[in-house]
């Protein structure tokens, strides 16, 4: 079994809160790691406990063996009240571990959000460092910990990195080897989870009408969001699309990317930028399904881009640093992919499928420095295998190949 990223941190968060709540979407390995555990273990998938639940969550949490894990908590969002009248009465430290395929602590059902009881923790898909057994190899610290030039870039083949890109990081997925076992694996992940979890957080009424709007949201991935062409697009009202993104984004099946503002003399675009949370999905909805269908897609830059936005989801998430994470662009036309801040420390990181790059990659970077008086690294993440410099005496930059993320 792989070791996860996430393991130590989950355990340190056990160590010192009551209460913790381990989400992400379904098939990333939630279940399989909260097993390993010597909790007792209790998943509401079951009808009959997922009734006793529903019917008396004060009692049922009552009645439990302490430390516990309770799997699937999205689907009895009213047991977190039970939760914390156990947790005053008796405040022990590991007692729940809470697990969910949704956001339970955003739902309107949960009365209770256990605030200064709980700890939230994501866990996203398998990353390339986990998969590769590195798993505590982060490359958001190794960035701000030490000097870029010092990185090692792993040795791979392009046919390797770009099919990685394709079957994306779900667990399940990774053990099938044909393009065929994929797609279908990949489909039925779409009707049974993925519209099953929306059921589960939130009011829908129409499921063909999401169907509809999911499909036409997915090409959109790395663009920025415009509700108003997207409620168009689809047929529906805007308050609607807005509920639509809102429990995609609880269930982990997209992300919003808020935009970079800062006092640099121009004026910045508001809108966020729509990212599909893996690659492997977002391939499979665009219809790609081999690497040189993704080298001849008119998606390839968007494919890239997904891909280096879902590692940089989970290094940041389980990185020592925590930095936010940003887009940038102006309204003259400059733009820059990715903004990592963190105090006075910024990366500026640009995203290239090419397989060489040259200085006018960085154009948008070097103004990006030359108008901000904060220490900005200027990154453009290229398919070479070579890390280059293209700095100057003022500004670091440099051209690091993608296979860092292995």
């Amino acid at each position: 079994m792989y070791k996860r990223s996430v393991e130590e941190i989950l355990k340190t968060a056990l160590s010192i809160s009551p209460a913790v709540l381990l989400s992400g979407a379904r098939q990333v390995g939630k279940s399989t790691l909260c097993l390993s555990l010597e909790n007792e273990y209790r998943v509401f998938d079951n009808f009959t406990e997922r009734a006793s639940a529903i019917n008396d969550p004060i009692g049922y949490i009552s009645t439990l063996p302490k430390p516990i894990t309770l799997d699937e908590i999205q689907k009895v969002p009213q047991v977190l009240e039970g939760i914390k009248i156990a947790i005053d009465k008796e405040r022990i430290n590991g007692a729940f571990l809470l697990t969910g395929s949704a956001n339970v602590l955003d739902m309107k059902k949960a009365k209770d959000t256990l605030a200064g009881r709980i700890i939230e923790i994501p866990m996203w898909p398998f990353s390339q460092k986990e998969l590769q057994a590195k798993a505590d190899e982060n490359i958001i610290d190794m960035l701000f910990d030490q000097e870029v030039e010092t990185l090692k870039p792993a040795s791979i083949d392009h046919d390797t990195l770009f099919g990685s890109m394709i079957k994306g990081g779900y667990p399940e997925v990774l053990k099938i080897d044909s393009k065929r076992g994929r797609s279908l694996w990949f489909n039925a992940y779409i009707s049974t989870y993925v519209e099953r979890d929306i059921r589960d957080v939130g009011e829908l009424r129409d499921i063909s009408a999401f169907i509809r709007f999911y499909n036409i949201i997915a090409p959109k991935s790395c663009g920025l969001l415009n509700k108003s062409d997207l409620a168009s697009d689809a047929n529906l009202s805007e308050p609607t699309i807005n509920n639509y993104l809102s429990m995609l984004e609880m269930i982990y099946q997209i992300s919003l990317l808020k935009p970079y503002s800062s006092n640099i003399s121009k004026r910045f675009i508001k809108s966020s930028k729509l990212f599909m949370t893996d690659s492997g999905l977002f391939c499979h909805l665009l219809d790609i399904h081999s690497v040189d269908e993704l080298i001849k897609s008119a998606h390839k830059e968007d494919v890239v881009e997904t891909f280096v936005y879902s590692e940089l989801l989970k290094h940041i998430g389980y990185s020592q640093r925590q930095p936010h994470i940003y887009h940038y662009r102006t309204n003259d036309k400059k733009e820059i992919d990715f903004i990592i801040e963190k105090a006075d420390k910024i990366f500026a990181i640009e995203v290239k499928s090419s397989l060489s790059i040259k200085k006018d990659a960085f154009k948008h970077i070097i103004d990006f420095q030359n108008k901000s008086s904060k220490d900005i690294v200027g990154i453009v993440f290229y398919a070479g295998d070579t890390i280059l410099s293209f700095g100057d005496e003022r500004y670091k930059r440099y051209a690091l190949p993608l296979s860092i993320f292995f």
